[in-house]
This record gives C-alpha cells, sequence and structure tokens, in this order.
C-alpha cells in the first residue's frame, strides 16, 4: 500500500527549525530529507527514521523495523508523530549524526 500524501504533508509539517524539509517519492513510497540529506522514509502510512546511536538515546524505548521486505530496520515512529518539538528534536539529533550527502557526479555529454 503506497503512502498517502495528507500523511507525508502532515509529517513535513511536524518537522521545524531542522532545515527544509522534503518528501522525494522514491518507488511508490517517500524520502524524508533535510537540506538534502535523507534522514528517514515514509512507507505504508508509518515514518522510519535511520538509526542513529544518538537517536536510539534520545527515544529510549525504541520501536524498530523495515520500511520494506529487505530493508535494514529503522527507528518506528508512531505515537510520538503527533509531537512536533519532540519529532523535531528526534530530526535534528539524527542529521547531525548522519554523513553528508555525496556530491551529485555530472552526466558525460556525449560527442
Amino acid at each position: 500500500m503506497a503512502s498517502d500524501q495528507n500523511f507525508v504533508d502532515f509529517v513535513v509539517g511536524q518537522i521545524k527549525n531542522t532545515g527544509e524539509i522534503t518528501a522525494k517519492k522514491m518507488f511508490g513510497e517517500y524520502g524524508v530529507y533535510a537540506d538534502g540529506k535523507m534522514f528517514g522514509l515514509i512507507c505504508d502510512n508509518k515514518l522510519f527514521i535511520k538509526p542513529t546511536t544518538s537517536g536510539r538515546d534520545f527515544i529510549k524505548n525504541v520501536v524498530e523495523a523495515p520500511p520494506y521486505p529487505g530493508a535494514k530496520p529503522s527507528f518506528l515512529i508512531e505515537e510520538k508523530i503527533e509531537d512536533s518539538d519532540w519529532l523535531s528534536e528526534l530530526v535534528s539529533i539524527t542529521i547531525k549524526e548522519l554523513p553528508d550527502p555525496k556530491p551529485k557526479r555530472k552526466k558525460k555529454k556525449n560527442s
């Protein structure tokens, strides 16, 4: 089941003061980014955040699940998704620990 656009918009709207939050459609679901750095996925109307040590410490009682079959487990955010301040803090903590995105390679022009 693909995620509902209203849910995606809700999640993006919940995250404040962590840069420009965007969601990009990927294979029928969504990648969630802060200033171009991917920190999570929205799959089947559920929010998954990439696992980090600091994020784990912040969440405390972590629930992990794979966002799709064959994926590595991520933090599944369910109950606290309504708490904008908490969710924004988690995203801020997470993006500080994640590596910067690799620069995109320029496509070669055919001569």
